[in-house]
C-alpha cells in the first residue's frame, strides 16, 4: 500500500467534565519532522504522542495540537491566601496614610478585595493529569483515521506514478525505434565522413576508420535504453512493496533524469532528440508525484 505525506484528520472527546479537540495535519518532508503543540497540564502527553506517532508514521512534517476545555465553561475557583494576606495588608496601610494625611477613604468591601488580581485562582488544569488515558485512546482512533487518509491518497498517487511509468516506457521503445532508425543513416554519415577525409588529407585509413568506429560508439543509446526500461520496473517493484519507498523512488527519479539527459546529448538525431525532451517533461511529472510519497 503507498501512502501520501499529505493528510488531514482531527476529532473532538470528553471524558467527565472536560472536552477536547484534536487537530492531526502532514505535508511532504525529507525525513519525519514532528510538531507537537499540546498543553503542559498534561504531564507526559507530548512524550507519549510523540512516541505514538512515531510508531505509525515513517516520514512527512506533520502537526498535532491539542485544545483542552471544559463543558459548559465552569471552572473551579480558589482563593489564595498567600495573595489575600498580601491585599490586607496593602490595603491597611494605604488606609492608615490615608488617614495620616487627611483624605477620608470609602471602606473596601469584600467583592472589592475579591477583584484584585491573584485573590482568586481558576484551577481549570488541577486534575488534567487524570486525562492522559483518555487523551492517548483518542489519539490512537486520530491516527487511524489520519492513516486512512494517507493510503487513500496513496492510492490515487500510484495510479498517477503508475500511468507515467507506463507513458516513460512507452517514449523509450519509440526511443529504441528512433534510434534504430537512426543507426543507418549514422553508418551511411560516418562513410561519408570517412570518404571526405581521404578525399582532402593523408591519412592512415584504419586509423580513421578506427576513430569514426568510436565516435559510432559515444553515439549508440542503447545502454540508455536498456537502463531506463531497468528503471520503470524497479520503480513498479518499489511501488509494489507496500512499504515507504518515496526515498528510493525519488533517488530512481534522478537515474531516470541522467539517463534521459545522455540520451538526448548522444541523439544526434531530431526524433530522437523530440522523444528524449517529452521523456524528461514525463520523467520531471513522475518526481513531482513521488514527492509526495512516504
Amino acid at each position: 500500500m503507498t501512502l501520501s505525506m499529505t493528510a488531514f484528520a482531527s476529532r473532538r472527546g470528553t471524558h467527565e467534565d472536560r472536552s477536547w479537540a484534536w487537530d492531526l495535519r502532514g505535508v511532504n518532508a525529507r525525513g519525519l519532522d514532528l510538531r507537537l503543540r499540546v498543553p503542559d497540564s498534561v504531564p507526559g502527553l507530548e512524550a507519549a504522542a510523540r512516541a505514538a506517532i512515531s510508531a505509525r508514521l515513517a516520514r512527512g512534517a506533520v502537526t498535532l495540537s491539542l485544545k483542552l476545555g471544559r463543558d459548559g465553561g465552569a471552572a473551579s475557583l480558589s482563593l489564595d491566601a498567600t495573595q489575600l494576606d498580601r491585599v490586607l495588608g496593602a490595603l491597611h496601610r494605604i488606609e492608615e496614610r490615608a488617614a495620616a494625611t487627611g483624605h477620608a477613604l470609602a471602606p473596601a468591601t469584600a467583592a472589592d478585595i475579591l477583584a484584585t488580581r491573584g485573590v482568586i485562582a481558576t484551577k481549570e488544569a488541577e486534575d488534567d493529569a487524570e486525562l492522559l488515558p483518555a487523551l492517548m485512546a483518542d489519539l490512537e482512533t486520530l491516527l487511524d483515521e489520519f492513516v486512512t487518509m494517507r493510503a487513500s491518497e496513496g492510492a490515487a498517487l500510484e495510479r498517477l506514478i503508475e500511468g507515467q511509468l507506463s507513458e516513460i516506457a512507452r517514449l523509450v521503445d519509440a526511443a529504441a525505434e528512433a534510434a534504430e532508425a537512426r543507426r543507418d543513416e549514422a553508418r551511411t554519415a560516418l562513410r561519408e565522413a570517412l570518404a571526405r577525409v581521404m578525399a582532402e588529407v593523408e591519412a592512415d585509413e584504419a586509423r580513421v576508420a578506427q576513430e569514426l568506429a568510436l565516435l559510432a560508439v559515444k553515439q549508440d543509446v542503447t545502454e540508455e535504453i536498456d537502463r531506463l526500461r531497468t528503471h520503470v520496473a524497479a520503480a513498479r517493484a518499489l511501488l509494489a512493496e507496500g512499504k515507504p519507498v518515496g526515498r528510493r523512488l525519488d533517488f530512481l527519479a534522478q537515474e531516470f533524469n541522467r539517463e534521459a539527459n545522455t540520451l538526448c546529448s548522444k541523439a544526434q538525431s531530431k526524433a530522437l532528440t523530440a522523444l528524449g525532451l517529452e521523456l524528461k517533461a514525463a520523467i520531471e511529472q513522475m518526481r513531482e508525484q513521488i514527492q509526495n510519497v512516504e
